[in-house]
């Protein structure tokens, strides 16, 4: 036996298989993390790309089209060398994958890939299409006999939106689950893979500071704010049938919502810690009906002005009904009843067409009692823990102190932090991370079904009750903060949004 050709693939080896490589979430984000993934040697050597598409393109073609994404959308400028080596892991491979039929000669051409790469048998199957093709594609999966022949792990990687509601959630969850277990499904949040998101466990369990006051003796309120400048765009086919409630709140939101109300988790298993999220969204209180009609806010942006820019409104946007009842912007109140949160209101908005981008977390703490330093005219500022996910990265502290310029005022002092290291390079883009999980085999950042499950039950109490209820769109002007009634919902509770 010859040792010098005795093939010994890394635990990371696999043949990775992307379906929709031609579309715009692999030129931008995928194929983009692939080459940083290469540049900080996260990567082996023996991994093999599998890029399907349905145009008719050569390898080479695919990899020119390749490296014009990554030059345009990487956090780090192009190295020829590094370059050379993700490209000599991608090949192309040209199929509809509307064609069942096709799916045994696909197999047959993985086979071929791995005797030659030394992959141990490990796929990926990466669905980066429109959810429409996500039950076909699973299907042909199955009759090509991809999944079943898996000598090493078989992972299905689904992109949001996982369903429309719970009936299709559910559907399309059956349909996956006859292929692969679910411990090999990864339905992927990309919001998850975000450095701040990540941090807030670490910020929680590793500081006694702020983990023995996580509760309702001290915290007054939680407030998450996604907000975008940004409208539709091309996207109106998929909006129309989203709205902000399926495109943001049943995912991105719940999915935070959990982590930063989730109890400690027993151990940092991936199962531990969606254990402790789960229970979160089945503490959440009832949706009934007294409780939308007191705690819901449904928003449709009008034309205004953004950036000293005329824009329109949704209803005018490219391919929108004229008479569309989608809603572009929700906030509301909730309550998670459990011991540690009974009484705590969390606050959630998101929207399009709104006056900043911003995404925050936004913890308020309890007033002091205004007994010693109390002054007419001069309220005290709130102690406030503010974590940015975007644009910005970091973590905002607010606390009292004595004004040093006079006698005896108190003013807002403000610790303010970036996640943005120079020796350590710029900050890892969300993809990156989360394919290097997949690679590994960890799935905290992925959702479970039974979270998933849990947040469809939510949100389509609230999406039915949008669809019944008739608002009077459009009802706040592009570049605003959002409807009125968004600022009567928390100033009724002697609050207010915060922005910082």
């Amino acid at each position: 036996m010859n040792v010098e050709n005795v093939c010994i693939p890394d635990k990371l080896s696999s043949v990775f298989i992307i379906f929709g490589a031609t579309g715009d979430l692999t030129r931008r984000k995928l194929m983009s993390a692939f080459y940083n993934l290469v540049r900080d040697e996260l990567l082996p050597s023996n991994f093999v790309i599998i890029a399907i598409g349905r145009r008719n393109k050569t390898t080479e073609q695919y990899r020119e089209d390749v490296l014009e994404g990554i030059i345009k959308h990487s956090r780090n400028p192009v190295d020829k060398k590094i370059w050379q080596k993700l490209a000599a892991m991608i090949v192309y491979y040209q199929f509809d994958f509307n064609d069942l039929t096709g799916y045994s000669a696909l197999h047959r051409f993985i086979q071929n890939i791995e005797k030659d790469s030394c992959t141990g048998g490990n796929r990926v199957f990466y669905l980066a299409v429109a959810p429409v093709f996500f039950e076909t594609i699973v299907k042909g999966i199955q009759k090509g006999g991809l999944a079943k022949t898996c000598s090493g792990f078989c992972r299905c990687v689904i992109e949001k939106p996982f369903g429309k509601d719970l009936k299709t959630a559910t559907k399309l969850n059956e349909s996956i689950l006859k292929v692969f277990p679910e411990k090999n499904i990864y339905r992927i949040d990309h919001y998850l893979g975000k450095d701040m998101i990540q941090n807030i466990m670490v910020l929680r369990f590793c500081n006694s500071v702020f983990e023995s006051i996580w509760d309702n003796k001290h915290i007054d309120n939680i407030q998450i704010s996604l907000t975008e400048q940004l409208g539709i765009g091309s996207r109106a086919n998929y909006y129309e049938r989203s709205g902000a409630m399926r495109d943001m709140f049943q995912n991105h939101i719940l999915q935070i919502l959990s982590m930063v109300a989730m109890e400690p988790p027993s151990n940092l298993n991936m199962d531990s810690i969606r254990n402790e999220k789960q229970k979160v969204l089945e503490s959440i209180e009832d949706i009934t009906s007294d409780f939308l009609k007191k705690n819901v806010v449904f928003g449709q942006y009008d034309e205004g002005i953004i950036k000293d820019k005329k824009v329109c409104g949704y209803r005018q946007e490219e391919n929108v009904d004229p008479l569309s009842e989608t809603e572009t912007f929700v906030a509301l109140k909730i309550h998670i009843n459990n011991f540690r949160w009974a009484g705590v209101p969390f606050y959630i908005r998101t929207g399009k067409r709104l006056g900043t981008t911003s995404g925050e977390i936004i913890v308020q703490f309890k007033d002091l009692p205004n007994t010693l330093y109390y002054k007419e005219g001069r309220e005290q500022q709130p102690n406030l823990l503010i974590l940015h996910i975007q644009p910005n990265v970091g973590v905002f502290f607010q606390f009292n102190t004595k004004d040093f310029t006079s006698h005896n005022d108190i003013v807002p002092a403000k610790m303010d932090t970036s996640s943005f290291i120079p020796a350590q390079g710029n900050t890892p883009e969300a993809y990156e991370r989360l394919i290097y999980d997949i690679l590994r085999g960890d799935a905290s950042l992925f959702s479970r079904w039974d979270e998933v499950e849990s947040a469809w039950t939510i949100a389509d109490r609230i999406i039915k009750y949008r669809e019944r209820k008739k608002t009077n769109f459009p009802n706040y002007k592009a570049g605003s903060m959002g409807p009125e009634r968004a600022f009567e919902l928390i100033e009724k509770d002697g609050r207010k949004w915060i922005d910082v």
